[in-house]
């Protein structure tokens, strides 16, 4: 008999959910049973109804939690792409200026005290170029990494820090972008003529001194390029938690708005 009274408030309970409310079935269903593990059963049951009909039990469902992630990635890498793209983008930004390599600098410290400051100040400016105008071409490839997170992780990211979504990005995907980021930086490099006036800077240096030098400069701009654009995302994703102003979609203010 309570299994049949079980079963048929579980049926009534999916056929008149949105009719009823969830409250009014539940105090049908305790006025109707006296014995408490009867109606902590018809609860379950009930909850379990919920549960099936709206996709989840007033939190996030995985694909909530999912496509929120990807969308404020999306959001930030567009945003932080953007600003990055535009010219003085990396020159004009103290955060990720891309400057001369820690083994240079006593070639720029040389070559400046040599009177080649207008020549060192090209090659500096020419390095930012060539990572602004990267930027432009490979944004696309970042973009499409985001669609590898699955939801494995999701939820421990939602509830990560400021830049949790970021640096799990970044985990993932940092080897894999380097490789297809730097044939682009290189073509930029030449398009700016960094390389001609790196190779100038370095041949002039090396007929002074004993102590050559030769880093390589693709691999070096590839590496601060891919940092200025993690770094923004991750500004962009921090402004995303933190601002409820910045959480521009509906989507956006579901997930981040219950953590």
């Amino acid at each position: 008999m309570k299994k049949l009274l079980l079963l048929c408030v579980a049926t009534g309970a999916l056929s008149t959910l949105q009719a009823q409310g969830l409250k009014g079935l539940i105090q049908k269903g305790q006025d109707a049973l006296k014995d408490s593990s009867t109606r902590a059963q018809v609860n379950t049951t009930v909850q379990q109804v919920v549960e099936k009909v709206t996709g989840h039990s007033g939190g996030l469902s995985n694909d909530d939690v999912i496509n929120g992630l990807k969308e404020a990635l999306s959001v930030g890498t567009n945003k932080g792409t953007t600003r990055l793209a535009a010219v003085d983008g990396f020159f004009k930004d103290a955060a990720i200026k891309i400057l001369m390599p820690e083994e240079a600098k006593k070639v720029e410290t040389k070559l400046r005290a040599l009177g080649m400051g207008k020549q060192v100040d090209q090659a500096i400016l020419s390095m930012n170029r060539a990572a602004e105008e990267a930027t432009r071409q490979a944004a696309p490839i970042f973009l499409s990494a985001i669609k590898g997170i699955t939801i494995q992780d999701g939820m421990s990211i939602l509830k990560g820090d400021n830049q949790a979504a970021t640096n799990y990005l970044k985990g993932k995907t940092q080897a894999q972008l380097t490789e297809a980021f730097r044939p682009v930086i290189e073509e930029a490099l030449k398009k700016t003529n960094a390389t001609k006036y790196w190779t100038t800077l370095f041949t002039a240096y090396n007929r002074l001194s004993k102590d050559k030098v030769n880093p390589d400069l693709s691999a070096f701009v590839t590496e601060k390029s891919l940092y200025g654009i993690f770094y923004n995302v991750g500004q962009e994703e921090m402004k995303i938690r933190q601002d409820p102003a910045a959480r521009t979609t509906e989507l956006l203010k579901k997930v981040f708005g219950t953590k």
